[in-house]
């Protein structure tokens, strides 16, 4: 079963054209995911105990239908893979609008990361353990360091 969480778009969620700013996608997920996090025991008070944190390494957008002012939507979040250690997570948001039409699509990946160290670290145990209660999507596949890689981007400096 998926994850949902209800917004009601605001003033401050809309851009020029007067439909929902790519920001606000980005926020409206955000919050999805703490939310959904904090419901399955991985507050910030529990990961501070281990020095964790979640790492975004990509967000694909893709828009459908504009969203607008005063309309409420909906947040919806699967996760689509993890890894056996628990380091790497892949999740899935789809926006809906009151009548449940599809407004937006986004895959995310991530990872988690030591706050002292700045290195990417695996899970403690007890929250592999919660991790298998996550509602998985169709496609929820078993993550490799290999599928953080598929896209080939790496960092091109000025110098």
């Amino acid at each position: 079963m998926m994850y949902k969480k209800q917004f009601e778009i605001r003033w401050s969620d809309v851009d020029a054209n007067r439909h929902l700013a790519n920001s606000a996608y980005v926020n409206f997920m955000s919050h999805t995911r703490v939310a959904f996090f904090e419901d399955h025991g991985f507050s910030l008070s529990n990961l501070a105990k281990f020095y964790i944190s979640p790492v975004i390494f990509y967000e694909h957008i893709y828009y459908f239908k504009e969203a607008f002012l005063g309309t409420p939507i909906t947040v919806s979040l699967e996760v689509s893979g993890l890894s056996e250690d628990g380091m790497f997570f892949k999740i899935i948001h789809n926006f809906y609008n009151h009548k449940g039409e599809n407004l937006a699509h986004c895959e995310i990946l991530g990872a988690w990361i030591n706050l002292k160290s700045r290195a990417l670290t695996q899970l403690p145990e007890d929250f592999i353990k919660e991790m298998d209660t996550f509602p998985k999507s169709e496609d929820f596949k078993i993550l490799t360091k290999e599928d953080t890689r598929k896209f080939g981007k790496k960092p091109i400096n000025l110098v």
